[in-house]
């Protein structure tokens, strides 16, 4: 519930920035003297579109806040795993600095506070999305349990994570979670660079405003080049899930460079370099219906890799590995005398005590 609400909410902000509707309601925390929740229903559904907007936006954020709150106390009273517990107290300070920004965005009006309010939103959601995700995983029975020795149901070579007399198994394959973590980051940086475009101010230096240009560019090239090695580097012997999402990140990477381009289109025109060759029939206009289903859809497909950016890297050796970081906690991957952990050869398997005494 926590992450379609977060993605409603998402959605909201990206059409408040999208109608330029930040400033429809100039007060914070209420609603033109109103409660924010009292304000009349009558007043909202039927007044101006941007005012429907930014208070809806309002009404989502703090839904959002309230559902982190209340998976906050039922995480730590049903004794959660501790990545699952480390990552609901993120989800919990992520969004209370996401609605501080939001109002300070409005008491300040200033489109500063605006850029850094549109990074920390993708990032709450990716939380929200990992937490979604483990929480699956443990209700399956993926995970592994802390105090046992398992073999590695993998194909190929397998890693072995020595701490003290116990060893926990990790795939080989599960080493190479770090390239569905790099889409996940890419895929983060890239709505980063995004908002910094959407929130341009009109003076910016045309130097300047070319260097952003740039730079969302070679996030795109990122973004595609990873999510491609993801659907590559994928073996029959690996997570079937794990496939069938970089497959689907593949197919929204294309989606999204297509919105992109609209984007830039309703935005800001054709490019120099292709009036000769190419006019619309008709005006472009960024606020008309069009233009905003276009804008508004680049920046939600954006944040839709992101989360199956993380729910792949999770999936794909992520959520084990993250499991067994936030079990070690500030001991990290170390022996109870204090001397540090090592990861044995490919070649030393899991032994039985016996055998092990015996040598």
């Amino acid at each position: 519930m926590l992450v379609a609400t977060t993605a409603l909410l998402l959605s909201f902000g990206a059409l408040v920035t999208t109608y330029d509707a930040a400033m429809a309601v100039p007060d914070w925390p209420g609603t033109f003297g109103h409660n924010m929740f009292l304000y009349p229903l009558v007043e909202w559904f039927w007044g101006p579109w941007d005012l429907f907007l930014e208070h809806g936006h309002r009404l989502l954020g703090a839904t959002a806040g309230m559902l982190s709150l209340l998976l906050a106390a039922v995480t730590f009273r049903k004794g959660a795993s501790p990545a699952v517990r480390w990552l609901v107290v993120a989800a919990v300070v992520l969004v209370v600095v996401q609605g501080a920004l939001g109002g300070l965005r409005v008491i300040l009006d200033d489109k500063t506070v605006a850029k850094v309010h549109a990074c920390t939103g993708p990032l709450f959601f990716a939380v929200a999305t990992a937490i979604a995700v483990l929480s699956g995983r443990r209700g399956r029975g993926d995970l592994s349990a802390p105090a046992t020795e398992q073999r590695s149901n993998a194909v190929g070579q397998e890693a072995l994570v020595a701490v003290g007399p116990v060893h926990l198994p990790l795939p080989s394959w599960a080493l190479g979670a770090s390239l569905p973590t790099a889409l996940a980051v890419a895929a983060y940086l890239q709505l980063v660079a995004g908002a910094q475009l959407r929130h341009a101010d009109a003076t910016l230096a045309p130097s300047t405003f070319r260097w952003m240009v740039a730079i969302h560019l070679a996030g795109a090239a990122a973004v595609t080049v990873l999510s491609a090695l993801t659907v590559i580097a994928w073996q029959p012997h690996e997570s079937r899930v794990a496939r069938r999402w970089s497959l689907a990140i593949m197919a929204m990477v294309m989606g999204q460079l297509l919105l992109g381009g609209g984007a830039w289109l309703f935005t800001w025109g054709i490019p120099s370099w292709l009036q000769d060759a190419w006019a619309p029939a008709e005006a472009v206009l960024a606020r008309s219906p069009r233009g905003a289903a276009v804008i508004t859809g680049h920046v939600i497909l954006g944040m839709m890799i992101l989360g199956a950016a993380v729910v792949l890297a999770l999936e794909w050796g992520g959520a084990d590995r993250l499991e067994r970081i936030a079990r070690f906690g500030r001991q990290g991957l170390r022996r109870p005398d204090g001397t540090e952990a090592r990861l044995l050869p490919a070649t030393a398997a899991v032994q039985p005590r016996s055998e092990r005494g015996a040598r």
